[in-house]
């Protein structure tokens, strides 16, 4: 599936761009991700925490940075998850750009998102909205985390907090609400 989110932040592009490549401070940005491991320049190793209701998954993932692009100011980074107990794997290809607006970034990030076995089949039609919302809680924090940076560069050296596992409870009855407003909207 793919997923699409933009937002704009108030830091220049120069020093958006240079924090959007910072992937140990980015990777906390992804609600419940913890980095465990840097590997070398561009690869790493982490843990994503879920929660979906009574179920709870921990993904060993590894992140590659694919390409950057400083010219045109494009990252693609390379994500793949094991479920630790074999209940699944996912994929992600996340390719983010940046784009200069009236003195403000803008920030595209483009996901293809694949999940195979057990774990695609938590949801089913919910799984692309709670990906959805998943990836948009993602840019917010990334968007939170460039506007600090603008600000104050000592708010954004702050280590980040412990990995929270996303709570799949309230994001489910969200993404039903956003499923059935949709089926209401077609009829």
């Amino acid at each position: 599936m793919r997923l699409e989110n933009r937002f704009e932040v108030g830091a220049p592009l120069d020093k958006a761009w240079v924090l959007l490549n910072d992937i140990p401070r980015v990777v906390p940005c992804m609600p419940g991700a913890e980095l465990t491991e840097t590997l070398d320049a561009n690869a790493w190793k982490g843990i994503v925490h879920v929660r979906l209701g009574p179920v709870a998954l921990q993904f060993g993932t590894d992140v590659a940075r694919e390409a950057a692009d400083d010219t045109h100011h494009r990252v693609v980074l390379v994500t793949k998850a094991r479920e630790l107990r074999g209940r699944g794997s996912a994929q992600a290809r996340i390719e983010s750009s940046l784009s200069e607006a009236d003195g403000r970034t803008s920030v595209e990030i483009l996901t293809d998102l694949d999940l195979q076995g057990a774990v695609a089949q938590f949801g089913r039609g919910l799984v692309p909205e709670i990906a959805a919302q998943l990836t948009k809680q993602f840019a917010d924090n990334l968007a939170a985390l460039l506007d600090r940076e603008h600000r104050s560069l000592e708010d954004a050296k702050a280590p980040p907090g412990p990995a929270v596992p996303v709570g799949g409870l309230g994001m489910g009855f969200r993404a039903l609400w956003t499923s059935l407003a949709r089926l209401f909207r077609r009829r």
